[in-house]
């Protein structure tokens, strides 16, 4: 280790799924093999985190936990290892140990592997959120790559995540249907160079939605809502489609209806990061 580290820090600690987080003074981790120990300067609050704090992200938690899963700030320590002595000193991108707290605290463990160096014309607040979203959208176009699907849907469009799916499907030239659930997010997205967007709430959006899917065949339905719309996508979907769960804004598990899905070899499965 390669700095003076306090005993102790504030961090935001839950004691149980779905309970109040409380601020306290714990410990100051140490860093050990392979790992680093960060100055957190800023941690976003993302709908995974969210599922998190709900209990339905699908983590393991020894309570009470520290929450955060990605964050950035600056490496003051290491513990043994070429890389993590190479990172001290630098301002980086990150995300949590599996065994350590998260990133609502004034210091947290990481891998050094799982740190991402920022330049210096990046800020920490931008550095804060390189993760979660970004490798979630490049693991989406990998999956649509490999799977031969010549365009995508996208639902909770107007999303952070969403909005960076466009961007870079307008760069890789890949059609992408956005679905969002208010006009004026719609508008939003347009002005973004969007091409397809679609309005939940709307009437017709049903009819519209089987029909853009068909005529793209777009066979690759992102979905971030669950519940009742599951199915929705599931009734929009062309032959041999993959819907893929990778969030549940709804709050409400996916409903299916399995007749929906054998007849058309439409297929159903989860994303985690």
């Amino acid at each position: 280790m390669t700095a003076d580290i306090p005993e102790s820090m504030h961090a935001a600690q839950l004691d149980q799924d779905g309970g109040p987080l409380q601020v306290r003074r714990i410990s100051v981790p140490r860093p050990g093999p392979g790992e680093v120990l960060i100055r957190m300067a800023a941690s976003p609050i993302n709908p995974s985190d969210l599922g998190f704090l709900s209990g339905g992200y699908g983590e393991e938690k020894t309570f009470p936990v520290v929450p955060g899963l990605e964050g950035s700030g600056t490496v003051i320590a290491s513990g043994s290892g070429l890389l993590p002595k190479l990172l001290v000193g630098r301002r980086v991108a990150c995300t949590k140990s599996a065994h350590a707290g998260g990133a609502w605290a004034e210091y947290m463990i990481a891998r050094a592997s799982a740190c991402v160096p920022l330049r210096h014309w990046i800020s920490l607040e931008q550095g804060a959120m390189l993760v979660v979203n970004p490798l979630t959208v490049l693991a989406f176009f990998d999956i649509a790559k490999q799977g031969q699907h010549a365009a995508i849907v996208n639902t909770a469009a107007a999303s952070q995540l969403g909005r960076m799916l466009l961007r870079l499907s307008l760069r890789r030239g890949v059609p992408l249907i956005n679905v969002v659930r208010k006009p004026e997010q719609a508008e939003i997205l347009s002005g973004l160079g969007a091409t397809h967007v679609l309005v939940s709430r709307e009437p017709d959006f049903q009819r519209k939605l089987r029909s853009l899917t068909h005529e793209l065949s777009a066979t690759l339905i992102l979905d971030a809502v669950a519940g009742g719309f599951t199915q929705q996508l599931i009734d929009a979907a062309p032959q041999r489609s993959l819907i893929l769960l990778y969030s549940m804004l709804s709050g409400q598990a996916a409903r299916i209806n399995p007749n929906s899905i054998w007849y058309d070899e439409i297929r159903v499965e989860g994303f985690h990061l």
